[in-house]
């Protein structure tokens, strides 16, 4: 029974880091392209509302469809089906903006790519839910997001080098077909290897809780959880800031949110050992922590502005890592597909809100911004505590 035992820790060891290294090389290709698919929409044709409407639709229709996505995850149980799809979508989406002649087919694309990034996440989530079982849920969910964020800071970087020698955007795009191809070579090689990723998962038993149902709880975490999302404010929100107020170079903006992406990658996996340690308390500590972002790169110095994007970097790490897995030890493996799906759905939509208010009120006042910023958080913690006191 030990051996049995090893051997399924091993498989579940192997999957998540596969899943990990399908997850870095997408992120290398999709990442690589956002960092330049405005300027390229602009190239094209388009003007700046068309650019901010694609890339907020884009989004919206792929954060809402993670819940559909999630339900048919429950229902169906074809897990591999939808991930290859939306991976599939994802990532295909990428090196065909090369060959697009006209700023409507480039947005096109890049809606696809979104929608196929909504269609897979539900139902890698679950999967990975699975194996987390074995090794532990925070430090598998923690060891994911730092191999995923390590390609979302590569790729970026690949089209700066690309653009240094002076390649066009097209070839740009059709260079990132690279580590697309690598992404879904290693997606079918884990479907392969392990065609039932559910037979990782042992008997277990969920997170107890006590004096209230299970729905209750989740929807009282999803509450939480997105007021949380609401006052975080985006990265390109800050970099904004960050030039127009003359706070950070044009050079140090870029090495800034590369010091973010740098601090995500190291404190995944340490968060994620930390959960499975000392359970939700370790969420709660991290976004109190973090939600102080705001005044530090609204109003700081240069210093205490890049000190507040390593809080807001080490907040994205836990929103991440921490919030599924928490997700997956609360829910029972049976529903795991629709809970991740809404979850999805609920947060990214209140960021895209908030995001959106957030930016009206830049314009108007800054004290507003990050009062709003600040306060919303917040209040989500009244909820945060009601779930924890009743897990156990």
């Amino acid at each position: 029974m030990s051996d049995q035992k090893n051997l399924s820790k091993d498989a579940a060891l192997k999957f998540i880091i596969l899943t990990g290294i399908v997850s870095l090389f997408a992120d290398m290709t999709y990442e690589g392209a956002r960092s330049i698919t405005g300027p390229y929409l602009a190239l094209l044709g388009a003007n700046a509302a068309v650019v901010g409407f694609v890339s907020g639709f884009g989004e919206l229709l792929g954060y809402t469809l993670r819940s559909v996505s999630g339900y048919l995850v429950d229902r169906t149980h074809k897990y591999w089906a939808l991930t290859i799809f939306g991976y599939t979508c994802n990532l295909l989406a990428v090196p065909s903006l090369a060959i697009a002649e006209q700023w409507w087919a480039a947005a096109a694309l890049i809606i696809i790519e979104r929608v196929g990034k909504g269609i897979r996440t539900p139902a890698r989530d679950a999967m990975l839910a699975h194996a987390g079982h074995q090794k532990g849920m925070g430090w598998a969910f923690g060891l994911h997001e730092a191999m995923d964020q390590t390609g979302a800071m590569i790729g970026p970087l690949i089209v700066a080098l690309a653009l240094y020698f002076k390649v066009e955007y097209r070839y740009c795009f059709a260079l990132l077909l690279i580590p697309a191809l690598f992404a879904l070579g290693t997606l079918f090689l884990s479907r392969w290897l392990y065609p039932r990723p559910q037979d990782l998962e042992v008997h277990h038993d969920t997170l107890k809780i006590s004096g209230m149902s299970m729905n209750t709880a989740f929807w009282l975490y999803l509450s939480g959880a997105a007021l949380i999302a609401a006052g975080y404010a985006d990265f390109p929100l800050i970099a904004y800031h960050f030039q127009k107020e003359d706070i950070l170079s044009p050079l140090w903006i870029p090495i800034s949110y590369a010091l973010a992406k740098g601090f995500n990658i190291a404190s995944a996996p340490f968060l994620g050992y930390l959960y499975d340690r000392h359970g939700f308390i370790i969420l709660v500590l991290v976004s109190l922590i973090s939600c102080f972002f705001a005044p530090l790169v609204f109003f700081g110095t240069s210093t205490l502005a890049l000190l507040g994007v390593i809080l807001w970097s080490i907040g994205v790490c836990a929103h991440e890592s921490l919030m599924r897995a928490i997700i997956a030890g609360m829910i029972p493996k049976e529903k795991r597909g629709s809970a991740y799906g809404i979850f999805n759905t609920g947060f990214g939509v209140s960021w895209f809100l908030g995001s959106v208010l957030m930016g009206v009120l830049y314009d108007t006042s800054i004290l507003a911004l990050v009062i709003f910023s600040i306060s919303i958080q917040l209040l989500a913690f009244p909820f945060m505590g009601i779930v924890m006191k009743k897990l156990k």
